[in-house]
């Protein structure tokens, strides 16, 4: 448990996550029953924007906390909410800011696109032989912040920055297709490490220049359980002095 709750604490530091997940940290003891497993949930995820050629993947970090709800037969309900979860694109072609100062100094600059969700994935889970495991399902996301981060190299070799918000040329929601395969460490008791794809449905631009726009991307994610083992223990404990008392 206290190895669990170091790894926790480098996560979030490192990460810099917001109160709910710190909330939830500190909640993970009560949280967690014999039949629903909480934890923390986070790793890198290499976004990109379908439907923009111009662009490339940009690795970003997400963290957030899941639910693993058990049903019969190895099968799970997984859901949860990834607080920090940023979209988007790199190597965008700088546009033009109607500001002749700024249009110079970023003409051959470039543009990093950051689309920040809070995304909730919806998902059956199933269990595999020898602790692997197989997800697939829905994520629903509602966009709080959008942001174009024009950078460019000046004269001194420092780079110049400006951000413009862009969160009124976008919906609000999203929602797309999401599937994964991962390994449970531990004999299948430990840290959850696996690889997700999202496929977003929904074209995300309200103004429709181009043909489509859709988020798409690949996570390389980590999931520790908090409070899991106590939450086992406790269940134990239960059953034997159920059986003591019959």
């Amino acid at each position: 448990m206290k190895k669990t709750a170091l790894l926790a604490c480098l996560l979030l530091f490192s990460c810099s996550i917001n109160g709910q997940v710190l909330i939830s940290l500190l909640l993970g003891d009560k949280l967690n029953t014999g039949k629903i497993e909480f934890g923390l949930d986070g790793g890198v995820n290499f976004a990109s924007l379908r439907g923009l050629d111009d662009s490339k993947a940009s690795a970003r970090f997400n963290l957030g906390f899941y639910f693993d709800i058990k049903m019969k037969n190895d099968w799970m309900f997984h859901t949860g909410v990834i607080v920090k979860s940023t979209m988007g694109a790199k190597d965008l072609k700088p546009y033009l800011l109607n500001d002749p100062e700024l249009d110079s100094e970023f003409a051959n600059g470039e543009v990093r696109r950051n689309l920040e969700y809070f995304n909730v994935p919806l998902m059956m889970k199933k269990k595999l032989p020898k602790s692997f495991y197989a997800e697939g399902g829905f994520q629903l996301g509602l966009l709080y912040k959008a942001t174009d981060e024009f950078t460019a190299e000046v004269k001194d070799k420092k780079d110049l920055k400006y951000k413009l918000s862009i969160k009124d040329n976008y919906h609000p929601l999203d929602a797309g297709l999401i599937v994964g395969l991962g390994y449970r460490l531990m004999g299948g008791n430990g840290m959850n490490l696996g690889v997700r794809y999202y496929y977003g449905l929904v074209d995300i631009e309200i103004d429709d220049h181009n043909s489509g726009v859709f988020n798409q991307s690949i996570y390389i994610t980590a999931g520790i359980p908090i409070g899991a083992g106590k939450a086992k223990e406790n269940l134990e404990k239960k059953d034997t002095e159920n059986k003591t008392t019959e």
